[in-house]
């Protein structure tokens, strides 16, 4: 069973949308609202941390892995509970062989045997998930117990009301918080690093715009 609050989240990806979020979402949105644009800062960011065994959760429309160089020697995992997110994104890699898992990622990850990544990405990720901080810690415990111990899991939320967002961001947040589709009113950069230094031992935080990138490694036993 998932979660309704969790559902709202995945379901506004439809094919109609995705044909539209590098557009409106990386090009658009990313630019004049978040002030964190896709091209400049945040594709190659995706690109410096991804290694060879790889797994991207939330994939969205797949724009990062279609434009990054993906050696043929390499492993590309999809987790994402959208199958319209899985299906788009496997059409742009198909080349890669990607593996597709559809789940809810609050649950531990269903896969065969003691597999482990080199690097895991969740790139806007955090801020469309269900509760603060504390609940979404759930999500990267389960993440974490697949990362290679000298392994790397990154990404990029949009901070919530403390950031400070322009107009264009106050009209998003309020309308994708109350849609559902983003839960993040109440995430700041203290809290974020709370939580990811209460897991790893090493965690590198930069806010770019009222966006958070994020690097972490070296876990913590739990």
């Amino acid at each position: 069973m998932i979660d309704n609050s969790i559902d709202r989240g995945a379901r506004v990806y439809t094919p109609l949308t995705l044909r539209m979020y590098d557009w409106y979402v990386l090009g658009l949105s990313n630019r004049f609202a978040w002030g964190c644009p896709t091209r400049k800062i945040l594709l190659p960011f995706f690109q410096r941390h991804m290694a060879r065994r790889h797994l991207d959760v939330g994939v969205g429309s797949g724009f990062y892995l279609a434009n990054s160089t993906i050696s043929s020697t390499a492993e590309i995992s999809l987790l994402d509970l959208n199958r319209n997110s899985l299906d788009a994104t496997m059409k742009r890699i198909k080349g890669s062989n990607p593996r597709c898992i559809q789940q809810d990622i609050f649950q531990p990850l269903t896969l065969e045997g003691n597999v482990l990544f080199d690097s895991i990405s969740t790139f806007y990720l955090l801020h469309c998930l269900p509760g603060t901080f504390v609940e979404k810690q759930k999500v990267i415990v389960n993440l974490m117990r697949h990362l290679a111990p000298d392994g790397v899991l990154y990404g990029a939320t949009i901070l919530g009301d403390t950031v400070n967002h322009n107009g264009f961001g106050r009209v998003l947040m309020r309308a994708y918080n109350g849609k559902g589709i983003f839960c993040n009113r109440e995430d700041t950069l203290p809290m974020l690093r709370k939580m990811l230094e209460s897991l790893f031992q090493q965690v590198d935080i930069s806010l770019h715009g009222k966006v958070a990138l994020f690097t972490v490694k070296l876990a913590k036993n739990l």
